[in-house]
């Protein structure tokens, strides 16, 4: 049975911010949800120009073809 948990991703690990009853070694499965995306660690202004200005141009020169299929809301959000 699904048990939701709360945890935080710090070097490499996830620390629980919930508690959970589940046996030592047991598999678990996890989805990723999350709040926001985070920023590019660009420090530099001029790097990060560079960076944005490098991103829009490899959109610019893959862009969604208009034969793409069309997803609808029901497509986008797996039900169960």
């Amino acid at each position: 049975m699904p048990q939701a948990l709360k945890a935080v991703y710090r070097s490499g690990t996830f620390i629980l911010q919930t508690a959970c009853n589940l046996p030592e070694g047991v598999e678990v499965e996890l989805f990723v949800q999350s709040p926001r995306m985070a920023p590019p660690k660009i420090a530099d202004i001029a790097a990060r120009q560079n960076f944005l200005k490098l991103l829009v141009e490899q959109m610019q020169q893959n862009p969604i073809p208009s034969n793409a299929p069309r997803f609808t809301r029901d497509m986008l959000h797996e039900r169960r």
